[in-house]
């Protein structure tokens, strides 16, 4: 259980970061756009980072299913060759993270006696 939330987080810390510093430091252009993509990051970094913290840890199911966003949100990224980079490592890393994060720990989650 502690690697899934330990991996899930990782990811959640990764995203938050990277809000950071397009909100703080965006690129020149749309800056307005950058910014509200980094404070969009932000919030999903800690909204993840919260739910790996607490409900994923209590073992509640509904945690398990809301996080599969990530490994959806970083194939997206992947697949649709989306920013942040271009060489798209990280999100490969952040895919493998994700998965492992919702795999590893999968049967505490759908034990006969888990929460609902």
């Amino acid at each position: 259980m502690r690697t899934g939330w330990i991996c899930l987080l990782v990811v959640s810390v990764g995203v938050l970061a990277f809000g950071v510093v397009v909100a703080v430091a965006p690129r020149p252009g749309d800056v307005l756009l950058y910014r509200a993509d980094g404070l969009a990051s932000i919030g999903v970094g800690l909204f993840g980072g919260l739910l790996a913290l607490v409900p994923f840890r209590r073992r509640e199911r509904w945690a398990w299913y809301a996080l599969w966003f990530y490994p959806a949100f970083w194939v997206a990224h992947l697949v649709g060759h989306l920013p942040p980079g271009k060489d798209h490592i990280h999100q490969v890393v952040f895919i493998v993270l994700s998965l492992a994060g919702l795999l590893v720990p999968v049967r505490e989650f759908f034990r006969p006696n888990a929460a609902r």
